[in-house]
């Protein structure tokens, strides 16, 4: 069980929980919203974002935002999201996030970079719907995939390498761009 601490949570849930298996659903009108820096540390989080991670406003804010990652979360999915945000675009990405007590819930992602006046990333911006589910069930087997070639490797590293090179073989089979992909599940 997550112990509650006062302040906001520095590691990752899942060095504090395991998963317990249960998904967690919120209403198609609800958005999940979140804000960081540009370091990923969480500088807001609405209601229903609080509401399904089961924490407190004073829990998340000043926490990474990566205490949410789900085990099962492939690290070439986040690796395309940090390279495509630091250079300033935009990103949609089906994500499965861990909550508090170790539930889990897929999202539909959009993440945007944050300017300052003279252009510069201030930090990112992220709007969570309800998924389509046909497109989880699709995206699922995928984000196995990738897992395994992550943890098959000896080397924290070059799985990392070899999963992000697998994602892009799959974009180039499918003839798609990552967004196009993405927005092809759904159909």
């Amino acid at each position: 069980m997550l112990r509650k601490p006062s302040g906001p949570i520095k590691q990752k849930l899942l060095s504090r929980v395991a998963p317990t298996g249960v998904e967690r659903s919120f209403a198609e009108t609800d958005i999940i919203v979140s804000k960081t820096d540009a370091k990923g540390v969480m500088t807001y989080a609405n209601r229903v974002f609080l509401d399904m991670v089961g924490l407190s406003e004073r829990e998340v804010i000043g926490a990474p935002h990566s205490i949410l990652r789900h085990p099962d979360m492939p690290r070439a999915v986040f690796a395309l999201m940090w390279e495509r945000l630091n250079a300033g675009r935009e990103i949609f990405a089906y994500v499965v996030n861990l909550a508090a007590n170790g539930d889990h819930y897929w999202v539909h992602a959009h993440v945007t970079p944050t300017f300052g006046a003279n252009g510069q990333i201030l930090g990112f911006h992220s709007n969570r719907r309800v998924p389509d589910r046909a497109a989880v069930q699709k995206i699922e087997p995928i984000y196995r995939t990738l897992k395994g070639i992550e943890d098959g490797d000896a080397s924290r590293a070059e799985g990392l390498a070899r999963s992000c090179a697998h994602l892009k073989s799959i974009l180039a089979q499918a003839g798609m761009t990552y967004d196009q992909f993405v927005f092809s599940l759904a159909s």
